[in-house]
């Protein structure tokens, strides 16, 4: 039912590790990412149910060049001055589609966070969103990702930290934003990311007793025992397929 990194880590056992002590990733976020390939023996493809024959090559946002447009210069700048690690901190900076990403090392989320709400010329009050998303083929294949609003400035900007399987570690932002409490839950239900820190990391969205965290991209799909007269979801290899 599983997948080989599909093993569910209780909160009350994961280590507790404060930002001061998390080491750093050092996978980069930007390394290659192999071929996606689907079910059933699909290679090559986006497809995940090896049915449709989509094909998408994998693709990363590229690291954008100054300027960038509208607000973004000055905010970036004026972090940068309030911030005196951010060149250790932010690791890449994109602008996509009228967004702006920074993509932040775990060891200073907490900095920058703060830095962004607390800051005069920043104040980023509202942290409206706090997710997942697996890059398969990625080694730092899990990424947390922040959607931060100044409420003052009326401004936005998003923050991307990225982890390996093997150690999914982020500090939670709930002392700085208590609205991330059930956001970094459902995190850790659906891609298996631990927030050290949080004061209540348990599933939100599954069962307490679910093996595996179904969001995750290899989670095989189908095959699950549902509670309505003994009725299973068969995998879709199984399913009736009409031409």
């Amino acid at each position: 039912m599983t997948g080989p990194n599909d093993r569910p880590v209780p909160a009350d056992s994961a280590p507790e590790q404060s930002a001061a002590h998390i080491e750093a990733v050092t996978v980069p976020i930007d390394a290659p990412l192999s071929d996606r390939g689907g079910l059933f023996g699909v290679e090559g493809s986006g497809d995940t149910s090896g049915f449709s024959g989509l094909v998408r090559e994998p693709w990363q946002a590229p690291e954008s060049d100054r300027p960038y447009g509208g607000y973004f210069d000055e905010l970036v700048d004026n972090l940068r001055a309030a911030y005196g690690s951010y060149d250790l901190a932010v690791t890449k900076t994109v602008v996509d589609r009228g967004e702006l990403t920074l993509y932040v090392a775990r060891e200073h989320l907490i900095g920058i966070a703060s830095t962004l709400r607390d800051n005069p010329s920043l104040r980023f009050e509202l942290c409206s969103s706090v997710s997942g998303v697996d890059y398969l083929g990625s080694a730092a294949r899990l990424h947390s990702v922040y959607h931060l609003t100044s409420m003052t400035y009326r401004r936005r900007v998003r923050l991307e930290v990225a982890v390996t399987v093997e150690d999914p570690h982020v500090p939670s932002v709930t002392a700085l934003w208590p609205t991330a409490d059930w956001q970094e839950r459902e995190t850790w239900d659906m891609f298996g990311i631990i927030y050290d820190g949080h004061p209540a990391l348990t599933r939100i969205l599954m069962p307490d007793d679910w093996d595996g965290f179904p969001q995750r991209k290899d989670y095989p799909l189908g095959g699950v025992h549902v509670q309505y007269k003994g009725a299973t979801i068969p995998p879709p290899d199984e399913r009736r397929y009409y031409k």
